[in-house]
């Protein structure tokens, strides 16, 4: 894939660059982690749910074992709720054994302004202490508005703020693609 833009609405990562993304995160993680002991994965919905899922599945087949995996729901810590107050909840998922002392993975698909994973913080305050948080994202587009950075990124994509970097999954959208539409 060529990394000159032929115009708006171009596809930036296809199904088997976003694999090979996902497989080089999980061995980050296991580099960093020494291995998969007391990882859990959650999902921020709505597109990083399967894609933690896809994640712990990796981790899964390297490591000979299963590594937990959830989701974690942030709507209600949301801090523009007053602006779009029309947000459907989703479901915050723990693996069984909770995340007390685990270190835990975010998983996203795009850090953007860094605001979705503040929330995510606070809602994993409301549900347990771990030892240590990470986060993993499909893409990082810039353009932050807290000092939040990812530790693992599968593509770092310079955007201007008129472009939307939009992030599609088999199991949502029936595709995998990263797609930027808009101005360029």
């Amino acid at each position: 894939m060529t990394s000159a833009r032929p115009g708006p609405n171009h596809i930036v990562l296809e199904a088997g660059e976003i694999a090979r993304s996902l497989t080089r995160i999980a061995h980050e993680l296991l580099e960093h982690n020494k291995g998969a002991d007391r990882l859990v994965l959650l999902g921020v919905p709505t597109r990083g749910v399967p894609l933690a899922a896809r994640l712990a599945a990796r981790l899964g087949e390297i490591e000979g074992r299963t590594v937990p995996v959830g989701s974690l729901d942030v709507t209600m810590h949301r801090d523009d709720l007053r602006r779009q107050p029309m947000r459907s909840i989703a479901a915050t998922d723990l693996p069984p054994g909770g995340i007390d002392d685990q270190i835990v993975v975010l998983v996203d698909d795009v850090l953007f302004s860094g605001r979705t994973i503040r929330a995510a913080l606070d809602a994993l305050s409301d549900l347990g202490r771990p030892r240590a948080v990470r986060l993993a994202v499909l893409v990082d587009r810039g353009h932050r508005e807290l000092p939040i950075r990812a530790d693992h990124v599968g593509k770092n994509l310079p955007t201007s703020f008129r472009e939307r970097v939009r992030v599609s999954v088999a199991e949502i959208d029936g595709v995998d693609e990263v797609r930027i539409e808009g101005d360029l």
